[in-house]
């Protein structure tokens, strides 16, 4: 039999009302576990926010970014998950030499160390407008493998270790010029008057670009890598996701270096120690499923899927982070609880596109 077609409309119409009524749309149901971390509990998610400059804008599947800038491509190494890349012939090698038995160490936090002193724990970074900061002339001592600049760097630029800062510290300076996606970066950095500093090296990177440091240079770091894009922000951590490997140091190292480092700091030349650059990840049968809280459970996941790149030589199993009053030390402490057993060093030399590029094939 025919319906009157008035009929149906209405039906619909009602049926409709009712639904609203009774329940909202599924957009606005409880948050999904991404799957990351088994059975876990998800990071809770936040609203998004502006980001103040020295903060990260982190937006879904772009990539990191800082300041409206992106912290180097998506297809950049420093970006792209190697929790599938095959396991290194020499990890358990390389493992035992940096020490299987030493805890993981959180080299940041809130707060300075040592107390009283005047040093926050951490890398500090500053960013910057580039149309309207003043430029800073650098007087380097490795100056045959610097960017001889002038760079955009204030007077007052935050220093690692602090005013406090000793001679032996690293004493690093990193300036993100926000207007141009610039990183600027420098090593041993002493100010000397307005305008003027003196420095053991410097190097310049465009955020948007693959381009690696030449061949056997080096850069703020031992490796000719960039610090920034490895240091673990609290803002990600906050935003539930870091998406980048992490820079991590190692006592000893070999006399060489693999992609995407281009200088090595070492006499060694025994193998059994890992190069500058080398990519290490935490196991995938490490049960990180109880013993963290969210916050350090985001940190857990990003060396699980992106792993830590071997950046300079130093005490066993430091990863760097930037310092931020936000950070609860005692939670960073779980870190505490991995050991260099529960990592393995992996080999990304097959993503490589060409040489001289941080870019991955097929990405």
């Amino acid at each position: 039999m025919k319906r009157n077609t008035f009929s149906v409309i209405l039906l619909i119409l009602i049926a409709a009302g009712l639904t609203a009524c009774v329940g909202g749309s599924a957009s606005e149901a409880a948050p999904r576990d991404n799957g990351s971390e088994g059975p876990t509990a998800p990071v809770p998610v936040r609203p998004p926010r502006p980001a103040p400059e020295n903060q990260s804008d982190e937006s879904a599947g772009s990539g990191p970014r800082i300041a409206g800038c992106p912290v180097f491509p998506s297809d950049n190494i420093w970006n792209v998950r190697i929790d599938q890349a095959p396991v290194h012939a020499r990890s358990a090698e390389y493992v035992r030499s940096i020490g299987a038995d030493r805890p993981l160490h959180p080299d940041f936090g809130s707060g300075v160390w040592p107390p009283g002193s005047r040093s926050p724990i951490g890398i500090p970074f500053v960013v910057v407008r580039g149309d309207g900061q003043s430029r800073a002339a650098f007087t380097f001592e490795y100056a045959d493998e610097s960017d001889p600049g002038p760079y955009p760097i204030p007077d007052n630029a935050p220093i690692e270790g602090g005013p406090d800062a000793s001679n032996k510290g690293d004493r690093h300076v990193i300036v993100i010029d926000r207007d141009n996606c610039k990183l600027y970066e420098v090593y041993a950095a002493y100010r000397q008057t307005r305008g003027r500093w003196r420095a053991g090296s410097g190097a310049v990177f465009d955020l948007k670009s693959n381009q690696l440091r030449p061949d056997g240079w080096t850069s703020a770091d031992a490796a000719g890598l960039p610090i920034f894009p490895g240091l673990v922000r609290y803002e990600e951590v906050q935003a539930g996701l870091i998406a980048h490997a992490i820079r991590f140091t190692a006592p000893r190292t070999q006399r060489a270096y693999v992609w995407p480092a281009t200088h090595f700091a070492s006499r060694i030349k025994d193998p059994a120690y890992p190069p500058l650059g080398q990519r290490f990840r935490l196991r995938a049968g490490v049960d990180a499923t109880k013993r963290f809280s969210p916050e350090t459970r985001v940190i857990v996941r990003a060396m699980r899927e992106y792993g830590m790149i071997l950046a300079d030589n130093g005490s066993p199993w430091f990863i760097s982070g930037a310092p931020n009053e936000k950070w609860n030390n005692s939670i960073l402490r779980e870190l505490k609880t991995l050991r260099g057993s529960d990592f393995e060093a992996v080999d990304v030399s097959g993503l490589q596109a060409q040489a001289g590029s941080a870019a991955v094939r097929g990405k």
